[in-house]
């Protein structure tokens, strides 16, 4: 299984890697995501299922809901994995995509809904 981290201070993180930030904007986001999930209070974790991973599935309480996030939905392939790990998810939770994508159609078929960055970041349950 492979483990992720996150940086409770993203300014560490660039300081450490030193490759400019453009290079891993997608890791940067997965980050920005991460913290603001902990600070609405969730207790968050990297979901499985078959052979899609799962950005971030949160609980707190009996609510749950499931993020994938990505810097932009630029292609087919990469609209289809985010969305299609979230589409094989079975029940009624809500479900979110979270991009930098300005004009993205806001949800598809299933019921998922895509946020760009800023409003996600802003967002309250």
């Amino acid at each position: 299984m492979n483990d992720k981290y996150y940086f409770e201070d993203i300014g560490i993180r660039n300081s450490l890697v030193q490759g400019g930030l453009i290079p891993s904007l997608e890791k940067v986001i997965e980050n920005a995501v991460y913290l603001h999930l902990v600070r609405l209070g969730y207790n968050v974790s990297v979901g499985y299922l078959q052979k899609a991973e799962i950005d971030f599935v949160a609980n707190k309480g009996d609510q749950t809901i499931y993020v994938q996030a990505t810097y932009l939905l630029s292609n087919d392939e990469t609209v289809a994995r985010e969305f299609g790990n979230l589409a094989l998810i079975n029940d009624n939770f809500p479900k979110y995509v979270v991009s930098m994508d300005k004009l993205y159609n806001g949800n598809n078929s299933q019921g998922i809904n895509h946020l760009h960055l800023r409003d996600f970041l802003r967002w309250k349950p």
